[in-house]
């Protein structure tokens, strides 16, 4: 596997690690379909209206100084987020609510990682 792909992976873990710390249930990892792939799916139990499904966007860098994460999320990939949620939710059966949040990883190693959470991303 390619350095990235390892770091990728890794930010990934990180990620899944965090959403689980804050109390929430991880549904899926790396779902796919032909519109693309969504990182993590998890129920938020404590949702502004109770339980949301919520679909993490993961983006690992190694460090800033090529820019931070939030850099690689434009509109049209939060377009294509909000759209995957729904077809995850259809193919699970599950009704909303349903909130995509972003997740910026940034660090080197595992034991460096750090990440800032940005919820409810429009």
């Amino acid at each position: 596997m390619r350095p990235k792909d390892l770091l990728g992976r890794a930010g990934e873990d990180f990620a899944a690690q965090y959403v689980s710390g804050l109390g929430w249930q991880l549904l899926d990892r790396n779902w796919r379909c032909p519109a693309g792939e969504l990182d993590l799916v998890a129920l938020d139990p404590a949702g502004a209206d109770g339980p949301v499904v919520v679909a993490v966007e993961v983006k690992t860098r190694r460090s800033l100084d090529f820019g931070h994460p939030w850099e690689a999320i434009d509109a049209a990939k939060l377009a294509r987020l909000h759209a995957l949620v729904r077809l995850w939710a259809r193919e699970h059966a599950t009704s909303g609510p349903f909130r995509v949040d972003a997740l910026a990883v940034v660090g080197a190693t595992a034991g460096g990682m750090r990440c800032e959470h940005l919820r409810a991303v429009a």
